[in-house]
This record gives C-alpha cells, structure tokens and sequence, in this order.
C-alpha cells in the first residue's frame, strides 16, 4: 500500500518555513505521497474552516519540488471550475515535467459558495464545469507531446453518487474523503455497479482519511476510518487494503486552526504510522 499525507498549506501557523519542515517530515519518514488542498480566494465561508494565509497549490507544490526528492506531489482535491481548463492542463503538465514525473491531479467541485461567487463562477454549474475540465486535460495531454500523453494520474474527489459517476466516466480513480469503513463499504458496491452499469472498468479506489492517533480505543460506532490507537488504524489501513485502496491519503488536520502552530502533534501521530509498515502487509 502507498501511503500519503494531506499536508495544510493553510492557517495562522503555517509559513514557508513550516511546509518545508512538513515536506521533509513527510518524505523523511518514507511517505509516498504529498498532497495539499485548493482555496484561491479566502471568502468568510472558506475562512471559517480553512483561515489564510491559504498557499495556492500549484505555486506551493512545485516549490516543494525543488526542496525534495523521491515524494509524489499532490492536490487534495483541486478546485475544478476556480481555474480555465487549459490553464490547469499547462500547469500541472508543467509542474510534472518539472518534478520529474511526480505529479498526482485530484479535482473536485467544492463547496464555498461565497468564494464561487467572489471568482465570478456560477456555483450551480460545477458540475458541468468539472467535466468540461476533465475532457479538456485528456484531450489536451493526448495532443500536446510536452503532455507526456496524458499519465498524470488523476483522481476524482467527493463521496456523492455523482462523484463516482464522474470517475466511472472519466477513466479516473476515485477519492472519498473522510468516512466510516461501514459506509465506504457501501460506496464501494454502489462504484462497482455504477461502472457495470455504464460497462467501464471499476474505477481504482485512493481514500483520504482522518488521522488522529488516541491513547484509548475510539468505540467502533462514533470512529471514523483513521481516528483511534494506532492498533484501530492499522487495522483500518489492512481493511482499506482489503477494499483495494493500493493508496491511502492520511489527514492528520482535525479541524481547529489553532493545530498549525503545533505540527509536531501531526508529525508524531504520522511517525506512528510510518513505523507500522516494516511489521505488516502495508509496505
């Protein structure tokens, strides 16, 4: 199993100084994946849950190419209709050009309304606009050899019906983000008939999950995938692995802004983590 981390590129606390300390933890402890998240105007709606300063990812991530090595580099999830299609197509072919080949696309809708509106896009259109994106990347890296003919992975956010509608069309893989294993059960059924459905390949499956490490068990019926000892979440990661997740996203935010002046709670959770790859099947 690959694992990666959803670094905040967001938040009081956060500075360049602390992404660099972020991606030398998250490559130093062999993690196989950096992603970050997608804001570009930081709205009282995208405030209340992410405060700026809020680094931009396409900026963010290829300075963090430049101060690592062997990590992919990744969005978690990309805004789709913030950016014209082939804007996006040129700068993530650029920046995976640029990062020898590291780069991983996750696009989604979003949510923020307010911010919808400060960038003058119609939040009723999103979806639309997600797929007009997703048609314009493949066929922009088809045509274009400074493209690599379209290997960028891309992944498919959300954990709506529409969202794994949208892989399943795409040839993309698909990215729910925070959950239960019990509903993710679910979800994986409804992906595997919605691409029988349509008769395509089942779409690969690349969760984003919580990550907060706990001294006592979190009860089964209030933990979500990722939340509890780290006996709770290696388990969660061997069913994951179980479900066909080769990759799995670890998100160690747990929602208070404040959690950006102190890393080091994040990067110990992680540790522990890391350390379970050599005395297990994950590695």
């Amino acid at each position: 199993m690959q694992l990666g981390v959803n670094v905040p590129n967001f938040g009081p606390g956060t500075d360049p100084g602390v992404l660099r300390r972020w991606a030398q933890t998250v490559e130093g402890l062999g993690f196989d994946l950096l992603m970050v998240s997608d804001h570009v105007a930081v709205t009282p709606d995208v405030a209340q849950q992410y405060p700026a300063p809020f680094y931009e990812p396409f900026t963010t991530l290829s300075w963090l190419a430049g101060i690592t090595d062997r990590v992919r580099l990744g969005t978690t999830v990309l805004v789709a209709p913030y950016r014209h299609p082939l804007l996006v197509a040129r700068m993530a072919a650029n920046l995976n050009d640029l990062s020898g080949g590291r780069l991983v696309l996750g696009v989604g809708v979003g949510w923020a309304q307010q911010e919808y509106a400060a960038l003058g896009v119609d939040f009723a259109q999103r979806g639309r606009l997600t797929d007009e994106l997703l048609d314009v990347l493949r066929a922009a890296w088809a045509d274009d050899g400074d493209y690599r003919n379209g290997r960028i992975p891309i992944w498919v956010g959300g954990n709506s019906d529409a969202g794994i509608r949208r892989a399943v069309r795409h040839a993309a893989a698909w990215h729910p983000l925070r959950f239960s294993l019990p509903w993710l059960r679910d979800a994986v059924e409804r992906l595997t008939a919605t691409a029988a459905t349509a008769g395509r390949p089942v779409p690969e499956l690349v969760p984003r999950i919580l990550l907060r490490l706990t001294d006592a068990p979190v009860p089964d019926e209030d933990r979500s995938a990722g939340e509890g000892t780290i006996e709770q979440i290696a388990d969660d990661l061997q069913q994951l692995w179980q479900l066909g997740a080769a990759t799995v996203v670890l998100d160690p935010f747990g929602g208070d802004p404040d959690e950006t002046h102190h890393p080091e709670t994040a990067w110990r959770a992680l540790a522990a983590v890391a350390d379970l790859r050599p005395r297990t099947e994950l590695s």
